[in-house]
Formats: C-alpha cells, structure tokens, sequence
C-alpha cells in the first residue's frame, strides 16, 4: 500500500464519518423524540432503534464506496439512499399505525424494545435492498 492510497484511505473514511454523523443528525429531526436524550437517560429501545440506523447507513455507505470511483459520487449515492430509507420509514410507519395500530415512535419512546426491534429492522433491509442495487 502507497503513502497516496494510505491518505486516500484517511480521506475517504473521515468524509464517510462525517456524513455519518450528519445523516443521523438529520434523521433525528424526524424522530417523535430527542435520540440523544433519550440515549443519555439509557433508554435501551431508542439506543437499539438508533445504532440499527446507523448500521445500516453505514452499510449503504460501505456500498456506495465499494461501487464508485470518486468520493463525491459515494456521499451522494448515500444522501439519495437516506432520503429513499426517510420516506419508506415514513410511509410504513403509516400503514402499521393506520392498519394495525403499531406506532414504531411512540413505543421506542415509552422503551418497548420490540417496537425498536422491528424500526431497526425495517432500515436494515431496506439497506440491504439498497446495497443490492448498487
């Protein structure tokens, strides 16, 4: 491994890192609750719900960075990947609450770690399905 690929390695990981954080930032702004609080008072279902997030936005990065050539190319393939996982989150959490009562937010909120289960779920595959195409 060259010293250029070594500083390519840091560049990419540091951009990668920091739409990280950003991305889930702004996730948290669509959350009925403050992630971070609720983390810091440890509740166990939003910190679930949170690092399953995570997780699979990091796997859709990994993705992005795997298939393209250039850095900017990779964060937008994410960007777009996010705002796709933002709405499939928001209209399923629609249908669960008009058809089966099932408000995913409201139960991560009150600590019910199966209702942060299947939330986390939900994002992992959509990541996995978003990681499959591209």
């Amino acid at each position: 491994m060259t010293f250029q690929e070594v500083v390519a390695m840091l560049v990419w990981t540091g951009a990668g890192a920091v739409l990280l954080v950003v991305l889930m930032t702004v996730d948290s702004l669509f959350t009925r609750y403050k992630d971070m609080e609720e983390i810091k008072k440890g509740n166990l279902a939003v910190t679930t719900r949170f690092v399953m997030k995570l997780l699979a936005q990091a796997y859709i990065l990994s993705q992005s960075i795997t298939t393209s050539n250039h850095l900017g190319e990779a964060l937008i393939v994410s960007v777009i990947s996010f705002l796709i996982l933002l709405v499939l989150e928001r209209l399923l959490g629609l249908v669960l609450r008009t058809a089966f009562g099932l408000d995913l937010d409201r139960g991560t909120k009150e600590g019910k770690i199966a209702h942060a289960l299947l939330a986390g779920s939900l994002h992992i595959s959509g990541a996995l399905i978003i990681g499959s195409c591209l």
